[in-house]
């Protein structure tokens, strides 16, 4: 069994970007390092500013440059590519998507070490470059750097697999590397919106006053909607139903449900056919006036 520690740059974080950099370590079972593996290379598309702005590669330096898979590194990732290793990448679902574009399908067992992270800190900040200073892993990495002889950059891939590395040793101090291999396929329960329109409030909380927008986010595709979002919204729905009220007329603030208690089906029937309401609150009257609706 070997580690693989691994980072890429890319051209950007659009559909069609690239990667124009790839670094990774090949470390034993005691995550020693025994191969170290970093190679720019010649995208298909052209390096955005923004991208430029953050790992500061050039147009420049990789002219002359080599297509990834026609890399050593590239090449010698492939031998690697077997059930018995460990890929271990910080925001996996990134890296493999990029490695994808290029014919990569991944098949070693993955450690994920942002979605670790946040199983063991949720509260706390979980980006790799918080964690080199919060964990005092920067304290490590001249002594690492020196004793294999590594040539680094800032902010460029290789920079981060020796942070990555330092962090697999730390969180290997307290956990087993079956524990973090099952904590990366652990689904992650949300307490709060961590971005949109409702960032920081509670889930139950924008589950009971605004349905429709909890709708929304359950009808997008599994690339729109994070993993562990619909994860936690499914969790919550399990316990409080979508209640989706009128929010004009007579009985504003009501259910379908409500209105129907009050025996007023006249109504409901009238505003089914002529109000202008959410998609949930047409289908809840739907189904107590006895019309199918679509969605």
């Amino acid at each position: 069994m070997k580690f693989i520690i691994l980072d890429t740059e890319t051209t950007g974080t659009k559909e069609e970007d690239r990667i124009v950099q790839l670094s990774f370590l090949v470390t034993d079972e005691n995550n020693e390092i025994e191969e170290i593996h970093d190679t720019l290379c010649m995208p298909e598309v052209p390096i955005s500013y923004e991208a430029m702005a953050v790992h500061h590669i050039t147009p420049e330096k990789i002219v002359g440059c080599e297509l990834l898979k026609e890399t050593k590194p590239y090449k010698r990732l492939i031998e690697l590519n077997i059930p018995q290793n460990i890929m271990v990448i910080h925001n996996a679902k990134f890296d493999l998507e990029m490695l994808f574009k290029d014919d990569f399908e991944n098949s070693m067992q993955i450690i994920d070490t942002f979605r670790v992270l946040k199983h063991l800190f949720p509260e706390d900040r979980h980006s790799l470059q918080v964690n080199r200073y919060s964990l005092g892993l920067y304290k490590k990495e001249q002594e690492l750097i020196n004793k294999h002889n590594i040539e680094i950059n800032a902010h460029d891939a290789l920079g981060d697999v020796v942070v990555l590395k330092l962090l697999l040793d730390y969180l290997l101090q307290e956990n087993s590397i079956e524990k973090l291999i099952e904590l990366t396929k652990t689904p992650i329960l949300y307490e709060k919106f961590y971005n949109g329109k409702y960032k920081r409030e509670k889930i139950v909380d924008v589950i009971q006053k605004d349905p429709a927008y909890i709708e929304y986010l359950l009808t997008q595709t599994e690339y729109e909607l994070d993993f562990d979002l619909r994860y936690s919204l499914n969790y919550y729905l399990q316990e409080y139903e979508l209640e989706f009220k009128f929010q004009v007329g007579k009985y504003k603030g009501l259910t379908a449900k409500e209105v129907a208690q009050n025996g007023d089906y006249d109504y409901l029937r009238w505003a089914y056919h002529n109000m202008r309401m959410d998609k949930g609150l047409r289908r809840q009257i739907g189904e107590i006036i006895g019309i199918q609706t679509e969605g």
